[in-house]
């Protein structure tokens, strides 16, 4: 096996978020699923549901206050969620299917939605 296949192979297996995307796009992103809108079609700054897959959940303090942040995929788009003052929300872990509700803006050049109402996914 040559060095770039390895490589190829290797970075494949320690990123399975990409093996899964047509998953997620046939899962969560099509279009007018649930009354959901796919993540990269969703207009900043009107209020639209979003479905998709918790990628990462970390603790990142925002200006003092605690700020829990997640990665939704849904397949099509990624966007950063925050719920600002929480430290911990029971069931939002990585791996986790759900369902949130807000408007979109933008920090550091991010999609953002914070405090959006959310539904656990079974």
């Amino acid at each position: 096996m040559t060095r770039s296949k390895l490589r190829r192979t290797i970075s494949q297996w320690a990123n399975p978020g990409d093996q899964d995307t047509d998953h997620l796009r046939q899962e969560y992103a099509a279009s007018g699923r649930s009354g959901s809108t796919p993540i990269a079609e969703a207009p900043d700054r009107v209020r639209v549901t979003l479905r998709g897959a918790l990628r990462t959940v970390t603790l990142r303090p925002r200006a003092g206050v605690p700020a829990l942040e997640a990665e939704l995929n849904d397949g099509s788009g990624v966007i950063t969620i925050v719920w600002l003052g929480r430290r911990r929300i029971a069931g939002i872990e990585p791996g986790r299917a759900i369902e949130v509700e807000g408007r979109i803006g933008a920090h550091a050049g991010t999609r953002v939605m914070y405090n959006p109402r959310y539904q656990l996914i079974p």
